[in-house]
């Protein structure tokens, strides 16, 4: 009951006046400015009127969970910072972003034709349907194991894709082609058409009760998604650049949930390692693997890496052997040897579960909370949702954590800034990344202050450590040598 209206029957038993009374929900749906005034007035008025009287509702269970000064100290006043990010919006290259559509689709009618000719015949490779028939019925693919959906036809979705590796030349040819169609359709051809063109740039909307965690969201586009992850998805970051006179700056935490994570389990390895500033997830490859850590390798390193974050998510054996590709005995092995080199972290983990089945939630360090009904005694969740509330009980408070910690630094920085009466500003939020737009000329203060107010946001037992590059556009970023 998050909205309003909801709020409002569901607390004070009021039935507010849904919009669509006013302006209809169809294609024929009309302005509110075509609206009688007669109506219209009621209705805004209801707005102030219920928000007015759930305060004296709400305002006595804030008190009584220790919320309230979240609530005033951080995300109140957030939301001026956040006006100010979208305001300013991200400058992008169109002409960058022209070039690279019409290179993605001549790429995508050369794999078309290839999957044409894999198939012995032309189909449309967007039908999941059509796709179904030609892999498992044209081309006898394997189909153990798979489902059929509603239609009939078999799954073609990504994960069943990627299981089919190797199985035939046309598969790869297809997960290629999904690749690149969506990444022309969804951010190379849409992005131009929500350019402002009062301002030339894209604004986005941030959304601070968008996640359970309480991580910002962004949308209408979403820039938080932006693929970094693949050399494709990379290219559609070179189309957002700084203004002239500018460059883009930014920080990113280093291992914030980790750092979290020692700080709340108290784990006197864990402190030791990023108290030395040692790289913490080769830290972790030498205990699970045994080795020396001069003797950490790169795939060592990745195993690791896996496994902390992997933890950090409630995940478990199975979860972990599918992810880095071993026997679930191979991972059991792994976690075995982790929590025997961190056992701190096991306990807090133990802990935090019995706390999020004992009151029915857990909180992050600054009491934001996640609520965990599936594991309140006499629910009618199955065993496997309770299962999955029990992994979350233990990433909310870490995930949470990171996320107020990013949030205070937005708000010191913010502040500095207009303090210092610099130029630069913030122009993107991505978790655990700040980006700025920055003149050239004032580049070493802005970093200055940009280091500070995020190392310092919060208080942790370890030293909070960011990392920060600078570049014309925010793929071409290199780390900052000042």
């Amino acid at each position: 009951n998050l909205g309003l209206k909801n709020l409002a029957w569901a607390r004070l038993g009021v039935q507010m006046t849904e919009i669509r009374e006013l302006i209809g929900n169809s294609k024929e749906q009309r302005t509110m400015d075509v609206v009688p005034l007669q109506q219209v007035v009621p209705y805004a008025c209801a707005d102030a009127d219920m928000s007015h009287r759930l305060v004296g509702k709400l305002h006595p269970e804030l008190e009584a969970s220790q919320q309230l000064s979240l609530l005033h100290t951080l995300e109140m006043p957030l939301i001026p910072v956040l006006a100010d990010i979208e305001t300013a919006g991200v400058k992008l290259d169109l002409s960058w972003l022209k070039a690279l559509s019409g290179e993605l689709g001549k790429r995508l009618e050369r794999l078309e034709a290839d999957i044409y000719r894999l198939a012995d015949g032309p189909f449309n490779v967007n039908s999941t349907q059509q796709l179904s028939t030609v892999l498992f019925d044209r081309l006898g693919l394997p189909t153990r194991g798979l489902r059929k959906t509603q239609s009939g036809h078999y799954s073609t979705r990504a994960e069943v894709l990627e299981g089919l590796r190797g199985a035939h030349p046309i598969v790869e040819h297809i997960l290629a082609h999904r690749e690149l169609s969506k990444l022309k359709s969804t951010y190379v051809d849409a992005l131009p058409a929500l350019v402002d063109p009062g301002t030339g740039r894209v604004h986005t909307s941030y959304n601070q009760i968008g996640t359970v965690t309480g991580r910002l969201s962004s949308s209408d586009p979403n820039l938080q998604n932006i693929p970094i992850r693949t050399e494709e998805g990379r290219r559609v970051r070179k189309a957002f650049i700084a203004d002239s006179g500018c460059v883009l700056t930014g920080a990113d935490y280093s291992q914030v949930e980790l750092r979290v994570m020692a700080h709340v389990s108290g784990d006197p390895g864990l402190l030791e390692a990023f108290h030395r500033g040692e790289d913490v997830h080769a830290t972790t490859a030498s205990a699970v693997f045994g080795v020396p850590l001069g003797e950490v390798t790169y795939e060592m390193r990745r195993i690791a890496k896996a496994v902390n974050f992997g933890l950090i998510y409630g995940q478990g054996a199975y979860g972990l052997a599918s992810q880095i590709n071993v026997t679930p005995g191979e991972a059991e092995e792994f976690i075995r040897r982790y929590f025997e080199r961190f056992p701190r972290v096991h306990e807090y983990m133990d802990r935090l579960q019995q706390e999020a089945v004992q009151r029915g939630y857990v909180e992050t360090l600054l009491h934001r909370r996640r609520y965990f009904p599936e594991l309140k005694q006499g629910s009618k969740a199955s065993p496997t949702q309770r299962q999955a509330a029990l992994r979350m009980a233990i990433n909310a408070p870490i995930q949470g954590t990171a996320a107020d910690i990013i949030k205070l630094a937005m708000l010191r920085l913010h502040q500095a800034l207009k303090e210092k009466g610099l130029r630069s500003r913030m122009i993107l939020q991505v978790h655990d990344e700040l980006v700025l737009e920055t003149p050239k000329a004032e580049l070493e203060a802005a970093i200055a202050l940009l280091r500070e107010s995020m190392e310092k946001a919060f208080p942790l037992q370890v030293p909070l450590k960011v990392d920060v590059e600078v570049g014309d556009n925010w793929d071409e970023m290199e780390p900052w040598q000042g």
